[in-house]
């Protein structure tokens, strides 16, 4: 199914798509279906999972209504289901007051099991901006993001890019 016949976003919105989206596995598994759909075996492949751990962990984002068969074929009289993303994006919600991020924590999560000895740019920034120029700020990074998404070739290595633009707590 091509990108442009799912919608552009899904809002998690249950207990039960945040408690798929939570848990780091399915969140790779998401990942995997990002760009193009893949049998159970393959996402098996691609997450390093035994193939009855990712059937597991597909039909509960499937449950979710995250993810989705968009085709299926015989092969050797088995039906092989091919599984999708179910929007074009995923949009959690903002974590309430002293709860964890779970986006970010599997951002880092991804970013310590990531190749040491590959190149990677990571950096952090402190600043103090007017409320406007958070708000040009952010605009200007989600822009960039999706400027970037368009240009994303299913056929190349991934990257993943994350950013987080926010006040601190007082000190």
């Amino acid at each position: 199914m091509p990108a442009d016949d799912l919608p552009e976003s899904l809002h998690v919105t249950t207990e039960e798509q945040l408690r798929a989206v939570s848990n780091l596995t399915r969140h790779r598994i998401m990942a995997v279906l990002r760009f193009e759909p893949a049998t159970i075996t393959q996402i098996a492949a691609r997450v390093g999972l035994a193939k009855g751990s990712s059937s597991y962990h597909v039909r509960l984002l499937e449950r979710a209504g995250l993810v989705k068969v968009v085709r299926t074929r015989k092969v050797r009289g088995v039906t092989e289901r091919y599984y999708a993303m179910a929007a074009q994006a995923i949009v959690l919600p903002d974590p309430g007051a002293r709860q964890p991020d779970v986006l970010m924590r599997h951002v880092v999560a991804d970013l310590e099991a990531a190749p040491v000895d590959a190149e990677r740019h990571v950096r952090m920034a402190h600043l103090r901006l007017t409320g406007e120029q958070f708000a040009e700020l952010g605009a200007r990074l989600q822009a960039l993001a999706d400027e970037d998404r368009e240009l994303s070739d299913p056929s190349l290595p991934d990257v993943s890019l994350a950013f987080a633009l926010f006040r601190p707590a007082p000190r």
